[in-house]
């Protein structure tokens, strides 16, 4: 069934006849939604309203529901019980193009766009208005430049979407949503791999939106972007809506008691005594080089080292060099010049070695993408648990996997990281993205890694979740793990870091102790911009 909204000649019309246009009190109201997928409660009788032209929250912790309520308001999943209301009159949306045909848009956490199309072919997809695709293209460029121009997004309209930095795609998805015409645009953990320059820029595109009438949803776990840019929140726990406040009324650790329906501590996760002389090295680069397939220099001339018993952050703007360096170290890209020793390893580009022999070695990595290197969303959270370590003996009767002792593994990951739901059997895809991030760090540190490589350890993961994710990270310094950190979150460097260096261009531009770091320093030296006195 059809979403059953007014066209815009019936709106038009009956503006007309009344002389004025009805203001609609809520753009968005819903009214006692449920959903269950399976025993998992999802969403228990939710009721929730937003009025027109407002920016709002919803927070809550990974599976507390968020996302399950917004997919149901844009048609990929129907709910169980409850009513949708669009500009205060009842829609029934069975698809997301009832969703669409209502007005509403939704950018995803991962961007629902065609690699090797253009921009402009990817705004296009499935909105084509004319029989000969020379013309709708014509006018979508029009359009889109208009659009554009509006709402102050610049895009390379013809340029590959493969090619364009994560910021730009995402206004692209933006873009996508009203050319579609959306009065509600849905944004789901927007953020989570932008940098904190093409963040600033999606929020001034988002007060831009809400000047010109647009009613926008931000699901985010960032508690100071919804200080920073909402109107109103609501948070979600464990799939009940608890509250709904004036964001001008509360703070962040109201919001995060809310949450997690407990106080939270801050906490010094820094040493309170440096490492003794002579400790051993678990990481020694020196100077490493690589260049890619395409003649590109990724990293030049590196040196550093981690101790045992150490967290080396490494700082620094998306795209400077970072992931190669992950991926060089654990095994997946091999370097082009310089050595490294890892875990007493020597490893040269004459001899490589793979990730299963840096498995064997007790380093671990937690990569920066968990769809692309992580897990595999078609796979069981069990199957996804045992990614690379498939053949151990406990897992594996000749040659055939044991799946009742991969579940009972799984069970204990689950239970050891608050994955939830804890259910073994779920597709990896069913979990949200915090939770997805929880199974595959429980995989890694469960291994008692004696050099640990990890990659935005966060990205996507609520306030309760991170407090965890941050003490198992230095339950594991502590133990005398080597680890090196990779996050483009400054807080989160600068709390769990016992040093820092900073990339950019594939170098090492600087270095500072962790207690020593303040965002403006940092800031500094990830633009290059920092004194000599610095390094």
């Amino acid at each position: 069934m059809m979403a059953s909204v007014q066209s815009p000649d019936e709106a038009a019309s009956a503006a007309s006849s009344t002389g004025t246009a009805k203001v609609a009190k809520y753009a968005i109201e819903l009214r006692g939604i449920s959903k269950r997928f399976g025993a998992v409660r999802a969403n228990k009788d939710i009721d929730f309203k937003v009025k027109p032209g407002t920016i709002h929250g919803i927070v809550g912790e990974n599976g507390a529901g968020k996302s399950t309520l917004m997919s149901i308001l844009y048609g990929f999943y129907q709910a169980d019980s409850g009513e949708v209301l669009i500009n205060d009159r009842v829609v029934s949306i069975n698809s997301s193009r009832d969703a669409i045909d209502a007005g509403i848009g939704m950018v995803h956490q991962h961007f629902m766009l065609v690699d090797t199309f253009s921009v402009l072919e990817n705004v296009m997809l499935g909105a084509e208005e004319h029989a000969l695709l020379s013309h709708s293209a014509a006018d979508a460029r029009k359009e889109l430049e208009r659009l554009a121009t509006e709402y102050q997004m610049s895009v390379q309209i013809d340029a590959l979407v493969s090619e364009l930095p994560v910021g730009e795609q995402q206004r692209t998805e933006i873009l996508k949503a009203l050319y579609r015409n959306a009065e509600i645009l849905i944004l789901d953990e927007p953020t989570g791999v932008l940098t904190p320059q093409e963040a600033d820029q999606l929020f001034r595109v988002l007060k831009a939106l809400k000047a010109r009438g647009v009613t926008v949803i931000l699901i985010t776990h960032k508690l100071r972007e919804i200080m920073d840019i909402t109107d109103t929140v609501s948070v979600l726990r464990m799939g009940e809506m608890v509250s709904h406040l004036n964001t001008s009324e509360t703070n962040m650790s109201e919001l995060a008691e809310l949450m997690v329906g407990r106080k939270l501590e801050t906490k010094n996760y820094h040493r309170s005594e440096p490492l003794p002389p002579g400790t051993e090295t678990g990481i020694e680069v020196t100077d490493l080089g690589m260049i890619d397939k395409v003649g590109k220099q990724r990293l030049k001339n590196l040196s550093f080292t981690v101790k045992r018993g150490e967290i080396l952050g490494v700082a620094g703007v998306a795209g400077n060099g970072q992931t190669m360096l992950l991926e060089v170290l654990s095994g997946i890209t091999s370097a082009t010049s310089g050595q490294f020793v890892i875990n007493n390893q020597l490893v040269t580009p004459s001899k490589p070695v793979g990730p299963a022999r840096m498995r064997e070695l007790k380093v671990q990595h937690v990569p920066e993408d968990r769809l692309k290197l992580g897990l595999v969303k078609a796979f069981t959270a069990a199957e996804s648990s045992v990614l690379g370590y498939q053949r151990a003996v406990k897992f594996n009767l000749k040659g055939l996997l044991q799946l009742s002792a991969i579940r009972k593994a799984c069970r204990g990951l689950m239970s050891g990281f608050d994955v939830r739901p804890g259910d073994p059997k779920l597709k990896s895809a069913s979990f949200s993205g915090g939770n997805q991030q929880k199974l595959i760090l429980a995989r890694e540190l469960e291994k008692s890694p004696e050099v640990l490589l990890v990659g935005q350890p966060t990205r996507g993961v609520d306030i309760g979740a991170i407090e965890l994710i941050h003490e198992k990270i230095i339950e594991m310094r502590d133990a005398g793990c080597a680890v090196l950190l990779v996050s483009v979150e400054l807080d989160e460097i600068m709390a769990l870091a016992d040093r820092i260096v900073v990339m950019y261009e594939g170098e090492i531009v600087a270095e500072v102790a962790g207690r020593d770091a303040n965002k403006t320093q940092l800031g500094l030296m990830m633009a290059n911009a920092h004194t000599d006195s610095a390094v």
